[in-house]
């Protein structure tokens, strides 16, 4: 019997508002959520803020405490510039503790101890510094040997050690509160899309007597809500993993950068106590200079100022060579990818080649199994992570054995293809499997030239094919590469767009 137009009415209008009422309850609710979640972040960050500076604090003191006694184990004044420099940082640390542990009372009521401590230290500190300088090293040993630095700095790493471990206990809940809400969202997204998909079900029964075209959008609206949840989690794993990958990079480069200033922030320290003997030298008055000054600028001139300004040379090179390898990375990752046809095998072969004179001086050989497939993806990207994989297997092989490297793949169905590049070169340890993809990091002995930008490079390039690579590996008995890869580029590209 068909449906009136007056049933056809009142039924949309039941199902609209029944549709209207179970959206505004999933934008409440997610509201609510995200507020939630919102929350912890923010207090999630404050902790997290007060624990770095009770830990930079304590990590000042001890850079302070080691200026100190190498200042007085050798009353070299090189010492002094490291000295005097985390003596003007213990201020501006302390200054940032107590205003990051203020909004926490908890916190707070250690401070006037943590400041009293930090006082007794730095006196500490400097009666001893003062000893050397007045030319009473044994007092200064002596004040060294005596427990009382000691015993303040283990009340100060007591104290402060109180301060990070509640705050580590803090960010443990915070995170824990956080995937809390995270999956209550998630399940209200669920249960709020169960109700519409009811809603809508109901309107295409009633409006399924009126048109075919109605019963074409339920079945496209059926199959978009079924693999919506699937996309969902999709991406916020990849949000996940590119917030991890940020933090990593950033610390790995801050970390990296930091080295070869410190080199130079030294050996500038060193160039200008050599700078002095010369200018005595040279900038003596009336009287002529001493045979001790003559000798002091002499060495100065001679073997002081050339090694300092080469340390300094080879620092500024060092970050040079760092800075233009996190370009290259960039680069490549802001590069638009040119979607074609690529045969794997043809493209593995033409690697083969490129190296095979290398590979034929151990004897060795290259297998490229007809299993590689014809993928669409973009073609630079492949063959430079099929080169990378190539140097990788001839820098590290085993010198007492031929070189042998495999390439093989298989179909995943829907996951795409995986393709294993195998070698029995000297292996990777367990601990190194994740290590060796972080951006100027390298595993097991440093025998071979290189900045460990390789694999990294590898693995943003797959990331950007919309792939990843993983690797397995023993010590001694070789090293496989697994790459997974999308069938078809454009298809990924399309799907994130959309």
């Amino acid at each position: 019997m068909p449906i009136s137009n007056s049933a056809f009415v009142r039924s949309t209008i039941v199902l609209l508002i029944a549709g209207i009422i179970a959206l505004l309850g999933i934008v409440g609710t997610s509201l609510w959520l995200v507020h939630k979640v919102q929350d912890y972040f923010t207090s999630y960050i404050e902790v997290r803020e007060a624990r770095s500076a009770a830990s930079d604090l304590l990590s000042t003191l001890k850079d302070l405490e080691t200026g100190q006694r190498g200042f007085v184990i050798t009353g070299d004044q090189a010492f002094r510039g490291p000295y005097d420099a985390a003596l003007k940082a213990v201020a501006e640390r302390q200054a940032v503790l107590a205003e990051k542990v203020a909004g926490f009372p908890e916190y707070a009521r250690h401070m006037p101890e943590i400041e009293k401590l930090v006082a007794a230290k730095l006196d500490e500190l400097a009666d001893t510094v003062a000893a050397i300088e007045q030319g009473r090293p044994a007092d200064a040993a002596a004040q060294v040997k005596n427990d009382r630095g000691r015993v303040i700095m283990d009340q100060l790493r007591a104290r402060l050690g109180e301060i990070t471990a509640d705050a580590d206990r803090r960010m443990e809940e915070g995170v824990t509160d956080t995937l809390r809400s995270a999956g209550a969202l998630q399940w209200t997204t669920v249960i709020g899309a169960i109700a519409i998909i009811a809603v809508l079900g109901g309107a295409i029964v009633v409006i399924a007597q009126y048109t075919r075209d109605i019963i074409v959008a339920r079945r496209e609206v059926e199959m978009l809500n079924a693999t919506l949840e699937k996309r969902v989690d999709e991406r916020t794993e990849e949000l996940i993993r590119a917030n991890q990958e940020v933090q990593r990079f950033a610390y790995i480069v801050t970390h990296d950068l930091r080295a070869p200033l410190v080199n130079i922030m030294g050996f500038t320290s060193e160039l200008q106590a050599s700078l002095a003997s010369i200018q005595a030298y040279v900038l003596a008055d009336d009287k002529a200079p001493s045979e001790s000054d003559i000798l002091e600028a002499r060495r100065a001139a001679s073997e002081d100022l050339p090694e300092a300004i080469g340390f300094i040379r080879s620092s500024t090179k060092k970050m040079d060579g760092l800075i233009n390898a996190i370009l290259k990375i960039s680069r490549d990752g802001r590069r638009e990818l040119k979607v074609e046809r690529v045969d794997l095998k043809a493209l593995a072969e033409a690697g083969a080649a490129a190296v095979g004179h290398q590979v034929g001086e151990s004897d060795g050989i290259v297998v490229v199994d007809d299993t590689l497939p014809t993928v669409v993806s973009d073609r630079l990207s492949l063959e430079q992570v099929f080169g990378n994989l190539f140097d990788n297997a001839i820098k590290y092989r085993m010198p007492d054995r031929p070189l042998r490297i495999s390439i093989s793949a298989r179909n995943t169905g829907r996951a795409g293809f995986v393709i294993e590049f195998t070698d029995n070169g000297r292996g990777i340890a367990a601990e190194d499997h994740e290590r060796v993809f972080e951006l100027f990091r390298r595993s097991g002995a440093q025998d071979r030239p290189g900045e460990g930008i390789g694999l990294a490079h590898v693995r943003s390039l797959m990331r950007n094919l919309g792939g990843d690579i993983v690797v397995r590996s023993e010590l001694g008995q070789g090293t496989t590469f697994v790459l997974r890869l999308p069938p078809d580029l454009s298809k990924v590209v399309r799907s994130m767009q959309a």
